[in-house]
């Protein structure tokens, strides 16, 4: 599988899987039976144990998987047990790496967001430090936010993922993170609704017919070339396995110029600034 390079100079897959919405461990499973070994979850997704069940099952040496996590805001006032209970859930020593889920909240008309997230990225720091956690990573942040934390850390964040996919390319996001060496992971590759908002585009379905491909392999190639991580989730075998199909071709240099300048579409409409954070079912999920 093609590989990413991190800042740290670690490798990483550059397809990962995702768990959001997910009820069951089969996706996972059958996920891993094709080939991906990096798994995205969050303790508001609630599908931690989910993960956790598959890869134990799977056999899979634990070292071959990148396991991610993230810390949600309700939980921001106590990082260190918000991760220990992340662990318990997934019924692991340590994850690859931890996520700030998200950089403020909404309605905050001071700067006490900023405070906030430098001193939870401390926090998170330390937990690297004790072994509980491999590398950093960021959730939501825009470049004001992710500039907040390179200004005051020690541990450079490895990535950070936002809503990416043509139609919401997010350039300027896109472009300061590879500037500050971090690298841009895409959560919603396909468009809201998965693909049918996206599907439904002309320019998507043109090009599928030009490449004989899918419109959601087509999502994910123009996120690939473009040195973007993206993280679909998908719960049948055949999706699963097709998604991995988008290294397989390549796009023309015109088509992604294409892509990159189509108008703006299926954009879910949670900004970071100005979008209320919803809270988990389950708030103690312990």
């Amino acid at each position: 599988m093609t590989l990413f390079t991190l800042c740290d100079g670690s490798q990483i897959p550059a397809i990962g899987f995702g768990t959001y919405q997910l009820t069951s461990d089969r996706p996972v499973r059958q996920a891993i039976d094709a080939g991906y070994r990096l798994f995205d979850t969050a303790s508001l997704y609630e599908t931690e144990r989910i993960l956790g069940t598959a890869v134990r099952a799977s056999g899979v040496p634990r070292e071959e998987f990148i396991i991610e996590t993230k810390l949600w805001i309700d939980e921001m006032d106590d990082p260190a047990a918000a991760l220990d209970r992340s662990l318990r859930r997934l019924e692991m020593d340590y994850v690859d790496i931890y996520m700030i889920h998200w950089p403020r909240e909404t309605g905050e008309m001071n700067e006490a967001w900023q405070e906030r997230d430098i001193r939870v990225y401390h926090v998170l720091e330390e937990l690297v430090a004790k072994g509980k956690v491999r590398k950093l990573g960021l959730s939501n942040f825009l470049p004001h936010h992710l500039e907040n934390i390179l200004e005051n850390c020690t541990i450079h964040p490895v990535v950070d993922q936002l809503e990416i996919h043509p139609g919401y390319s997010q350039e300027a996001a896109v472009a300061f993170c590879k500037e500050k060496d971090v690298l841009p992971m895409a959560w919603s590759p396909f468009g809201r609704g998965e693909i049918q908002a996206t599907a439904g585009n002309a320019i998507i379905m043109r090009l599928a017919e030009k490449y004989g491909r899918s419109p959601q392999q087509i999502n994910l190639r123009f996120l690939i070339q473009k040195g973007i991580l993206p993280i679909p989730k998908a719960s049948s075998d055949a999706h699963i396995r097709a998604n991995l199909e988008a290294f397989s071709f390549e796009l023309s240099k015109e088509d992604l110029s294409l892509l990159t300048c189509m108008p703006q579409t299926t954009w879910l409409g949670e900004h970071p600034d100005f979008f209320i954070p919803r809270a988990r079912t389950n708030p103690k999920n312990i």
